[in-house]
């Protein structure tokens, strides 16, 4: 499958092309004032589960070889070892839930700066070339987060020479991206993204496909409070 460079966490991922029906990519960001931070990337196939149990009892399906657990266990443990040597990074975590078939790593960030490139490398050490940047930034002095996201315009092409049945796999699959900080949010430059009751989180929820097409960008330059 061409267009596993979509995906956040490259951990249920050899799965993703074996589906019909949607799963979640959550990407959840807690800011503290100081600048540093944590990190919580999920994979939420549950939605699926009961496919998903059924297919990790063959050995291929429409010519994909199913991966097995162990496989996908230590694919996931190569992704935190990885993380575990990345500067400005620490307390990292991971879970894997065969039951649900739900996958989370987490860590924690001395820098949101530490962050950028980290699911381009996980990617790229499974050799899945990325479509896409992303590059956060939090200025302590005017209290200004931003996530700047680049989509590379081969993205749709690259989705377009998939088989039918391969592109049925992102019909109601969602990106989802949660920005916590302690200050208030004063502005959000995304008209797409929603500010919680709080006013000290923002989410922007988005359609893969919307993602693909590029009719969404989930840029976002997020003003705080002084």
């Amino acid at each position: 499958m061409k267009l596993k460079q979509f995906y956040i966490l490259a951990v249920f991922v050899c799965l993703i092309p074996l589906l019909s029906s949607c799963f979640q990519v959550i990407e959840e960001i807690t800011l503290r004032n100081d600048g540093t931070g944590d990190v919580l990337l999920t994979i939420n196939l549950s939605q699926s589960k009961t496919k998903v149990a059924s297919i990790m009892l063959l050995d291929s399906v429409q010519g994909y070889k199913v991966p097995s657990k162990q496989k996908i266990q230590q694919e996931l443990n190569d992704a935190v070892a990885y993380l575990r040597k990345t500067e400005g990074i620490s307390n990292v975590k991971s879970t894997s839930d065969f039951n649900n078939f739900i996958a989370t790593i987490s860590f924690t960030f001395k820098d949101v700066a530490n962050i950028n490139n980290i699911t381009k490398n996980i990617l790229a050490k499974q050799k899945i070339k990325a479509t896409n940047t992303s590059s956060y930034s939090y200025n302590k002095t005017t209290k200004v987060f931003s996530r700047k996201y680049q989509p590379v315009a081969t993205a749709k092409t690259e989705f377009n020479k998939l088989k039918s049945q391969d592109k049925a796999v992102f019909n109601g699959a969602n990106y989802t991206s949660i920005y916590r900080f302690e200050f208030t949010v004063t502005s959000t430059s995304n008209p797409a993204s929603n500010l919680s009751k709080s006013k000290k989180a923002v989410m922007l929820k988005s359609s893969v496909m919307d993602l693909i097409n590029g009719k969404i960008n989930v840029s976002n330059q997020i003003q705080l409070s002084k």
